[in-house]
C-alpha cells in the first residue's frame, strides 16, 4: 500500500508541474493518477470509478487533469489514513487472577474492555502450574515475594485472554488501575474491586514487548483469531 502511496505522489507532483502548453503529453499522467484513484476505490470496496473520474479517462483535456488532481491526493490521504489506523492496532495480555475468577468477577471486567471498543481475540481458563508461573513472572525472579506471587497464580482458575484495539496496552492498564487497589483511581479495576496489593484481581501486560512475550507464552498462535467486529465502523469510523 505504501508502494501505492508514492506512485500516487509522483504522479500528483507531475501534474502539478505540467506546463500549461496544449502540445503536453498527458496521457501516460491520466493514467498514473487514474491507477491511483481506482486502487484506492477498490481498496474502499469500489468496483466502479465515480461518473466524474470514468468521463475524465475517457476524455483526453484540461478537464481530465483537473480531475485526476482531485483524485490523487484522496487516494493518498485515504492510504495514508488506512495505514496509520493499521499501524495503531495492537493486542494485549490480559489474565484474571484466582482472586477475580473466585470472587466471580469474570463478567465485570470483561464488560469493562468491551464497553471501551476493546475487542477480545482469545481466552482460556486454564491452572497454571508453579513452573509456568515462574515464567510469566521471570522478571520479578530476585524479589524477596517471588515464591509467593508463583504459588498464587498457580493456586486456582486463571482467565488468560488477548485483547486488540488501538492504545490497548497502554489505554489496559489505565483500566485495571495502579498495582496497589489502594493508590488506584475509582473507576478503574483494581479501584473499584480491590483493596490489597497480595489480591489485586488482574494481571495486564506493561508494554509492547511484554505483550508479545506473555502472549506467546500463554497462547498457541492458533488460538488467536483474527476477525472484523461489527462494531469496528461505529468504534474507528472504518465503513
Amino acid at each position: 500500500m505504501s508502494k501505492l502511496c508514492q506512485s500516487a505522489c509522483k504522479a500528483a507532483r507531475s501534474l502539478l508541474s505540467a506546463t500549461a502548453a496544449a502540445s503536453s503529453p498527458r496521457t501516460s499522467l491520466l493514467a498514473e493518477g487514474r491507477n491511483a484513484a481506482l486502487a484506492t476505490l477498490t481498496n474502499l470496496g469500489r468496483k466502479t470509478l465515480p461518473t466524474a473520474y470514468a468521463y475524465s479517462y475517457h476524455h483526453n483535456s484540461s478537464a481530465a487533469a483537473a480531475g485526476w488532481l482531485a483524485a490523487i491526493p484522496a487516494a493518498v490521504y485515504v492510504l495514508q489514513d488506512q495505514e496509520a489506523h493499521a499501524a495503531e492496532m495492537e493486542r494485549t495480555f490480559i489474565a484474571i487472577k484466582p482472586d477475580g475468577v473466585q470472587r466471580g468477577l469474570i463478567s465485570e471486567i470483561l464488560s469493562r474492555f468491551e464497553r471501551k471498543g476493546f475487542k477480545l481475540v482469545a481466552i482460556k481458563l486454564v491452572v497454571p502450574s508453579k513452573e509456568f508461573a515462574q515464567k510469566h513472572y521471570h522478571d520479578l525472579k530476585d524479589r524477596p515475594f517471588f515464591n509467593g506471587l508463583c504459588d498464587f497464580l498457580s493456586s486456582g482458575p486463571v482467565l488468560a485472554m488477548v485483547w486488540e484495539g488501538e492504545g490497548v496496552i497502554k489505554y489496559g492498564r489505565k483500566l485495571i488501575g495502579a498495582t496497589d487497589p489502594q493508590k488506584s483511581e475509582p473507576g478503574t479495576i483494581r479501584g473499584d474491586l480491590a483493596v490489597v496489593v497480595g489480591r489485586n484481581i488482574i494481571h495486564g501486560s506493561d508494554g509492547p514487548e511484554t505483550a508479545k512475550a506473555e502472549i506467546g507464552l500463554w497462547f498457541e498462535p492458533r488460538e488467536l483469531v483474527s476477525y472484523t467486529s461489527n462494531e469496528e465502523k461505529w468504534i474507528y469510523g472504518v465503513n
